[in-house]
C-alpha cells in the first residue's frame, strides 16, 4: 500500500510539474488571473458591504465574521480553479473525442488519472487572497491559534465534497455528453457560500444544507474558526465528505458500464 502511495505521489509530481511548466510559458496570464481574482473579490466585498453599511447583520454575524466566510469561499473558489476545473471539465472532451479510451487502457486508476492529470496556477491568486482575507478577519476578532488548525479539518472535508460532486457531474457526460450548462448551474448554486447560511430564509437554509451542501463548504469551517463550531456539524461534514467520495467512485464504475468507446 505504501509502495502504491509513493507511486501515485510520484505520478502527481510528474503531472503537475509538466502542467505548471507548460502554463508558465504564458506568465502574463498569471498577472491577468490575479487582477481578475482581485476584481471578483472586490465585487464580493462591495456586495457584502451593501448589507452592513447601515448596521444590518446576518442574524448575529458581525462584519468581520462574514468576511471569514467570504475568505473561505474564495479559497474554495481558487481550489476549484486550480485543481478541479482543469481536470474534470476535460472529461466531457475526452468522451466526445473518444480519447477516454486511452485513459482506460493505462495501468493506473482511471478516476485518479482524470482527477490529477493537470493543474492550473491561475486559481492560486484566489487561494492567496482568500487566505489573507480570512486571516485578517480572524486576527481582528482575536481568534485563538488553535482554531486556525481546527478549521483545516472541515475545510478539507469541504474540498473533498466539492471534488466528489464535480467528478460525478463530469461522469454524467458518458450519457449526456454536453453537460456544460449543468456545471454552470452548480457554480451558481455554490455562489450562495459567499454569505453565512443565516443570511437566507429557512427554506433556503434547508436546501443549501441538505440538498446542495453549501453550508458544509463555507459556514461550518467559519463557525469552527470563530470558536463556535458544533462537533455534530463537523462530524456531519466528515461523514458527507467520505460518503460523497465513495459515491463518486462507485458512480464512475457504474457509468463506465455504459461507455461504448470511440470505435463502437
Amino acid at each position: 500500500m505504501i509502495r502504491n502511495m509513493k507511486r501515485y505521489l510520484h505520478i502527481v509530481k510528474l503531472f503537475w510539474g509538466a502542467a505548471i511548466s507548460a502554463e508558465l510559458e504564458y506568465r502574463i496570464n498569471f498577472l491577468l488571473a490575479a487582477l481578475s481574482s482581485l476584481g471578483n473579490l472586490t465585487g464580493s466585498l462591495f456586495g457584502l458591504f451593501l448589507f452592513y453599511r447601515k448596521g444590518y447583520t446576518f442574524s448575529g454575524w458581525k462584519w468581520e465574521e462574514a468576511l471569514v466566510v467570504l475568505g473561505i469561499f474564495t479559497i474554495l473558489q481558487g481550489f476549484s480553479s486550480t485543481f478541479l476545473a482543469p481536470n474534470l471539465s476535460r472529461i466531457v472532451d475526452r468522451v466526445q473525442q473518444g480519447t477516454l479510451d486511452f485513459v482506460l487502457l493505462k495501468p493506473i486508476n482511471s478516476q485518479f488519472w482524470l482527477s490529477a492529470n493537470t493543474v492550473s496556477p491561475w486559481g492560486v491568486p484566489d487561494i492567496i487572497f482568500g487566505a489573507v482575507l480570512m486571516l485578517y478577519s480572524a486576527n481582528k476578532l482575536g481568534v485563538e491559534i488553535s482554531n486556525y488548525f481546527l478549521t483545516a479539518i472541515p475545510l478539507l472535508f469541504g474540498m473533498v465534497s466539492l471534488y466528489s460532486i464535480w467528478f460525478m457531474l463530469g461522469a454524467t457526460s458518458i450519457w449526456f455528453v454536453k453537460i456544460y450548462n449543468v456545471t454552470e448551474v452548480l457554480r451558481g448554486l455554490l455562489e450562495a457560500g459567499r454569505f453565512p447560511m443565516a443570511a437566507y430564509p429557512t427554506a433556503y437554509r434547508f436546501f443549501f444544507t441538505f440538498i446542495v451542501p453549501v453550508a458544509f463548504l463555507t459556514t461550518v469551517p467559519a463557525e469552527v474558526m470563530l470558536g463556535r463550531g458544533d462537533i455534530v456539524w463537523i462530524g456531519g461534514a466528515g461523514i458527507l465528505a467520505i460518503a460523497l467520495l465513495f459515491a463518486s467512485r462507485y458512480f464512475w464504475q457504474f457509468a463506465l458500464r455504459f461507455y461504448t468507446s470511440a470505435s463502437s
